[in-house]
Formats: C-alpha cells, structure tokens, sequence
C-alpha cells in the first residue's frame, strides 16, 4: 500500500536522503540527521525518538545489518507536517507489526512499534519499488504556527 504524501508540492521542500551503514552506532547519526531537519518543530523529540526506533528494526530485523549492509532516512517536510521513512535491504518476509505488549512487561525489546504506533498521526509499510526490502514511514502533524518549512534548510 503505497501512501501518497497528502501535501502540495508548492508548499514542500524537496525530501532529504541519506544512507547510513548497518552498525549499530549510526543510529545517533540518523538521529541527528532528522533532527538538523527537524530542528524548528515542536515534534523534535517524538521524530528523533522514532527514528531512532525505526533505523534499530531495520539494522536488527533485516538484511542491512549484516556486514556490508545500510539503510537509508528521507525526511519529507511542508508547513506543520512531517514523513520520516527508513529503508532498509530486508530478509524477512512478512511485515513490521507492532507487538501490543503489556507495559509491565519487563523485556527489553519488542516495543519500537507500539511507540510508532502510538506517537505518529499515522505510520506504515511497504516493499521498496526495487524489491529489494522494505520501506516503514511514520508522519507527525502540528501546528502550523511554527514549523520546519519556516525555516532555512539544513
């Protein structure tokens, strides 16, 4: 199910993109890279957080984990609107779905998309284009009085 990006393109800015190797410590970097796009709106944190739990499933639960793996964040951005994507190589044949677990659970994983879930306006999956992997996206909404797309770009 691919979801168009609902806002005019007279009002968007162009996506940013950049790829990240499968390692563990690149998920600061992805990180701070929404959060340089980011950086005017009031759903810094809840962006910043999310990603952070996306780029983790995706060198966790997928192909670019391995050795020469990667994975790739685009930020879509128009007044009081966010997407945030991560691509990664895939390997597992199903789709992420959040795991509803109890909040006394004390395991430490299992939750990144029950945050996803919880936090976004509205989130998804799909394969990539290419068939080589999958795409998860969460958006957040605010409101328009501050925002990214009043501010210059990174």
């Amino acid at each position: 199910m691919e979801d168009e990006i609902p806002h005019s393109t007279d009002t968007a800015r162009r996506p940013a993109r950049r790829r990240f190797p499968g390692l563990p410590s690149q998920i600061a970097y992805a990180r701070r890279f929404v959060a340089r796009q980011l950086a005017a709106s009031p759903e810094l944190t809840t962006a910043t957080l999310l990603t952070s739990e996306l780029a983790t499933n995706a060198i966790t639960h997928s192909a670019s984990g391995r050795a020469t793996g990667k994975f790739e964040v685009s930020v879509h951005l128009a007044p009081g609107w966010a997407r945030v994507e991560v691509r990664d190589l895939g390997n597992v044949e199903e789709a992420p779905q959040p795991q509803h677990r109890d909040p006394y659970d004390t395991a430490e994983h299992g939750r990144g998309l029950d945050l996803v879930e919880a936090l976004s306006s509205k989130w998804g999956t799909e394969p990539r284009a290419d068939g080589m992997g999958r795409r998860v996206w969460f958006e957040l909404v605010w409101d328009c009085g501050a925002g990214p797309a009043d501010a210059a770009p990174a």
